[in-house]
């Protein structure tokens, strides 16, 4: 999403150490704290940014990390701005990311230590997730974030937290024009609406009930995916 616009940004400009640096300056960050974060010196910045080195695919999403990881020490005061000026309301979003690989439906129930509630479905890989708040996107998200939030591609389990039943969420996804591969609710203290499971099966989407204890324990055993070569199809 926006990670992805930055690193784009930098891809095709005419100057890319140009580019690196106005980021970074955006950012409000030194050479020193963007080095600090990608475990490289100072002086490595410094040449990208003079144009004395050519960043490839593999710095710049260091790189952008690096910037979002600042950001995230200070609230996201960054990362939000720049999502007002995209129109993309971020309130609702709770974390997401991209794999460079796919996952299974079977290891993704697994990390989100999760019960798979219906049969009918089409097993695809995914490639990336979002974890979003139930409530908060169903009272302030437009139908045009819904296509910011999605990610690059479809081909990704959309993740609802805090969740009573189930039914908001699949209403949601059943009258979307974008499907997401894999549906997961966290939450339900009571059993999951039947109507919930129906809709998952008229769409052939994979509805997951996640049983992680914590919407952190949530996310945290989604992160590791990205770092689990075993997780591959």
């Amino acid at each position: 999403m926006l990670g992805r616009r930055i690193a784009g940004d930098i891809v095709w400009s005419e100057d890319p150490g140009v580019a690196l640096r106005k980021w970074r300056e955006i950012f409000g960050l030194s050479q020193l704290e963007v080095a600090r974060s990608m475990a490289i010196s100072a002086s490595v910045i410094s040449d990208y940014e003079k144009g004395r080195r050519v960043p490839g695919s593999k710095f710049i999403k260091r790189f952008v990390e690096a910037l979002f990881a600042a950001d995230s020490e200070h609230g996201w005061e960054v990362v939000r701005r720049l999502a007002r000026t995209m129109n993309i309301n971020l309130d609702a979003v709770i974390d997401i990311q991209e794999f460079e690989f796919a996952v299974s439906v079977d290891d993704l129930i697994s990390a989100v230590k999760g019960i798979l509630l219906n049969s009918e479905y089409i097993s695809r890989g995914i490639y990336g997730y979002t974890v979003l708040d139930s409530i908060a996107s169903i009272e302030s998200m437009t139908g045009n974030e819904f296509y910011y939030i999605m990610g690059t591609t479809t081909e990704r389990a959309l993740i609802f937290t805090n969740v009573s039943t189930g039914r908001s969420p699949m209403v949601a996804v059943r009258v979307s024009p974008l499907k997401p591969a894999v549906v997961v609710i966290h939450g339900p203290r009571q059993r999951v609406d039947p109507l919930a499971i129906r809709l998952a099966d008229k769409e052939r989407i994979p509805l997951i009930l996640s049983l992680a204890p914590s919407v952190n324990d949530l996310v945290k055993s989604l992160r590791e995916i990205l770092t689990l070569g075993s997780f591959r199809l």
